[in-house]
């Protein structure tokens, strides 16, 4: 097996644990992925046929919502994107946009808000194209959210997350992951649809995972997705598997630093 090609996390989930799963409610059989597989591999897509796979799941999923999909014509060298895979399927994707001189996705809707951000000295990062289907684990998710947290804040210190969310999803990002607003809602060209901006310091989650992470099942009371992130012991070590496939891949923090 090739470096680049090493998982940067690796778990195991049980088949039967139906709760556990993130669903899409009325979503055609299609969708729908079979639960029997317990291994995943999160990995970075450090090569066009990574990406392209992740891109078609993005359509997949975007097509059943009915909204636009619009993929990139080039690698962008200040965006990583990460994919969840089992079995040799690929279950999971989401890229992460690292504010540069070519801005964030966001700037196209909310240029003035993130502006007043930066004046300030926050350095932004925008979670995009996060893609899950039906019936996959809700450890994807919170894998895929978690080592994206590891690479933006621990290791290229970033400060916070702003999002684009549809407005009927703004109470999920709030209540499990801790979101808030930072913006009205305003019609985005991208995916044809509303939009409202949300926001995230990277400070009160990395807060959220040292008190959570690595619960699941023992998290009694609490309802956000942070149980269902890594244990903090397990940080050191996927932040030492994305610095090797960011040096392999040959991108690397000059793009932003």
């Amino acid at each position: 097996m090739l470096h680049e090609e090493l998982p940067i996390a690796t778990f195991e989930t049980p088949a039967a644990v139906r709760e556990l799963c993130v669903g899409e409610r009325g979503a055609p059989p299609g969708l729908d992925h079979p639960l029997d597989i317990q291994v995943f591999h999160i990995r970075l897509a450090n090569s066009a046929g990574r990406r392209e796979a992740a891109s078609l799941l993005i359509r997949k999923m975007y097509g059943w919502r009915g909204y636009v999909f619009e993929p990139s014509e080039q690698h962008d060298p200040n965006k990583i994107t990460l994919y969840a895979e089992t079995g040799g399927t690929l279950v999971g994707t989401m890229s992460l946009c690292l504010d540069s001189d070519f801005q964030l996705p966001a700037d196209d809707n909310f240029r003035d808000k993130l502006d007043e951000l930066r004046a300030q000295g926050r350095r932004l990062c925008e979670p995009s194209r996060l893609a899950i289907d039906k019936g996959v684990t809700k450890r994807v998710f919170a894998s895929l959210i978690h080592i994206s947290y590891l690479y933006s804040h621990q290791l290229h210190d970033f400060t916070d997350y702003v999002i684009e969310v549809n407005p009927r999803h703004v109470m999920f990002y709030k209540r499990m992951l801790g979101f808030s607003d930072f913006g009205g809602e305003r019609p985005c060209s991208r995916v044809g649809a509303p939009a409202v901006l949300l926001r995230l310091p990277l400070s009160e989650m990395g807060a959220q995972i040292r008190k959570w992470g690595g619960l699941m099942e023992q998290h009694g009371e609490e309802r956000s997705f942070y149980p269902y992130f890594f244990p903090v012991w397990d940080e050191a070590g996927i932040t030492a598997r994305l610095r090797a496939g960011e040096r392999a891949n040959g991108a690397g923090a000059r793009a932003w630093h």
